[in-house]
Formats: structure tokens, C-alpha cells, sequence
């Protein structure tokens, strides 16, 4: 007979033993940013926005890379073995949520460096004429823009849904563990996406139309957070002691207020007036719901480190 005492310390049950700080918070939110832009300025290209030169689906791209490029600097930051990060490219693990997000995130910057190209700023054009020769000819070939466009959408919306993944995966991590956090993390980016764009677009059709849109992503984020509650609740005792959290523990101000009340319930009440042309299109909703998005990957981030299962002693008899 053999005993092997098992803890949470140990790193065969827990996976998530190294402490996330503020960086994998920062990460998760600015992945899932990129990936609504993504998804935005992909939709923008294949409904032959592009024609429009105040489209923001030329401006997105840009933004989306110096974000990201914040972002992957954050996860390296918190990386424990930052020498060895060159080795998520040299294998594929099927069932490694990292080794999928290392890969997808490989092929972001490409797209979006693509995305870039398709108009060159007016400013820039003469400075760099092999980027502009090569945007003509993009222009040139109309299958190739709408490859583009298709690239975007797919790749931006496997970067949202991995972000969730990602947490998820983690079954050590009670608060983590739920099957609709992907869908969640996906909506959420959609939602500040449509809110940035919402927030510097040029077009007024077009800022109409994308605060139309983020009124949809925040009431689906409504009813996620809803049913995400309901499942928890309805769910194993560890579930529930992990919800609790947001139901009465510490971190209940901070989510009810800042991420539903202000990040959610007012900018859409907000943008429900401007959109019905009761009032003007100011910057406060958008503000707001980046601002709550920010927030709540924070609390969910140190929810899942601040739950956990109980200690356990498993008698191995071989």
C-alpha cells in the first residue's frame, strides 16, 4: 500500500499554483479588445465598408496591434521561465488551451498587418511607396480584401472564445470552471470593441450603428451573467461557496457596481437615448463599458485564485 496525500499545493491537482497578478488580468482584457476589433473590422471589409475612407476598419487594425503588442508584454511579464516562452512554437498539444492560444495568436498579427494594408494612410503614402504599391495592388483583387475580411472575423472570434478557455480549463479553479465563461469573455470583447469604435469613428451612420450594436452585446452580457449565476448556484458546494464571492463576499460592491451598474445598466441606458435620438452620442457609455470590461476580468482573475476545493487525501492502492 501506498499513500499519496494530494493538497491544493500540488501541483497534480492545481495547475493554477502560480499566483496570476495584474498582468494576466491586463492580457486577458486587451485579447479579448483585439478580438472584437478584429471581428468589427472583418464584418466592415466583407460589407464593402472599405470604400468608405472614414471607415474605422482602417484605423482598427493599427490600434489592434500596438494593444495586443501591450498585452503579449503583460503575459511575458508574467511568465515565470521567460527564456524558455520560444518553445509554445516549436510543438502543437491538442489539448493545451496555451498551446492553441500561443498558435492563434501567431496568426493575429499577420491578419491584422494585412487588415492595415488595405488603405494606407494619406499622409504616409509617399514615404512608403512598397507598402502603397502593395495596398494598390490588394485593391486590385477584390477576392483577396474578402479573404481578408473572413480571416478576421474567424481568427478575432477563436482569440475572444480562447480567452475564456483559458481560465476554464483550470477545474482546480472553482470560480473558473464554468462552461459559458468563453461566451462571456467573447461577448465582453465585442462589447468594448464596438464601444471603442463607437468612441473615435468618424462616420456618424457608422457610430450609430456600432452603438446599436454594443446595446445587444451588453444585454447579452446581462443575461450570460445571469445564467452563469444560475449554474453555479445550481452546482456543487465548491461552486456555490465560489459564487459567493460576488453574492455577499468581497468582491460584491466591486462587481455589482462597477462592472453590471456602471459598466453595463447605465452607458446601455445611455446609448438606448442616443441611438432613439433623444440625446446626442457622447463619449461617457464607451467609457464606461471599456471601463467595466477592464474590471471585470480583474475580478474574475482574482475570484478564480481566491477559490478553490477543499484539501484532499486519496489512499492509492495498487
Amino acid at each position: 500500500m501506498h499513500e499519496l496525500v494530494i493538497t491544493r499545493n500540488n501541483p497534480l491537482i492545481d495547475p493554477a499554483i502560480h499566483i496570476w497578478g495584474w498582468e494576466i488580468a491586463v492580457y486577458l482584457f486587451l485579447g479579448g479588445f483585439v478580438a472584437g476589433m478584429m471581428m468589427i473590422s472583418g464584418y466592415f471589409i466583407l460589407t464593402g465598408r472599405t470604400k468608405n475612407t472614414k471607415c474605422s476598419c482602417f484605423l482598427v487594425p493599427i490600434v489592434a496591434i500596438f494593444l495586443l503588442s501591450i498585452g503579449m508584454l503583460a503575459l511575458f511579464l508574467d511568465l515565470s521561465y521567460k527564456e524558455h516562452f520560444w518553445r509554445m512554437y516549436v510543438t502543437f498539444q491538442w489539448w493545451s488551451p496555451m498551446s492553441w492560444g500561443a498558435w492563434i495568436l501567431f496568426l493575429v498579427y499577420p491578419i491584422l498587418i494585412a487588415n492595415a494594408l488595405i488603405r494606407i494612410p494619406d499622409e504616409i503614402k509617399g514615404k512608403l511607396k512598397l507598402l502603397t504599391n502593395f495596398s494598390e495592388k490588394l485593391n486590385k483583387r477584390p477576392f483577396l480584401i474578402k479573404i481578408i475580411g473572413s480571416a478576421s472575423m474567424i481568427v478575432g472570434g477563436l482569440l475572444g472564445t480562447y480567452t475564456g478557455i483559458l481560465l476554464s480549463s483550470f477545474v482546480a479553479r472553482p470560480a473558473w470552471n464554468n462552461s459559458m465563461l468563453w461566451i462571456l469573455f467573447l461577448v465582453s470583447g465585442l462589447s468594448t470593441a464596438a464601444a471603442f469604435v463607437h468612441l473615435v469613428g468618424r462616420d456618424a451612420e457608422e457610430r450609430r450603428m456600432l452603438a446599436k450594436a454594443d446595446n445587444g452585446f451588453l444585454v447579452a452580457e446581462l443575461i450570460i451573467i445571469c445564467l452563469i449565476l444560475i449554474g453555479f448556484l445550481t452546482s456543487s458546494k465548491v461552486h456555490i461557496q465560489a459564487v459567493n464571492l460576488i453574492l455577499g463576499g468581497e468582491y460584491t460592491a466591486t462587481f455589482w457596481i462597477f462592472v453590471v451598474f456602471i459598466g453595463i445598466v447605465i452607458p446601455l441606458f445611455i446609448q438606448l437615448l442616443a441611438v432613439n435620438l433623444k440625446i446626442r452620442h457622447t463619449p461617457v457609455a464607451p467609457i464606461l463599458v471599456i471601463t467595466g470590461g477592464l474590471i471585470l476580468r480583474f475580478i474574475i482573475v482574482s475570484m478564480g485564485q481566491n477559490s478553490q476545493w477543499n484539501t484532499a487525501i486519496y489512499d492509492i492502492i495498487k
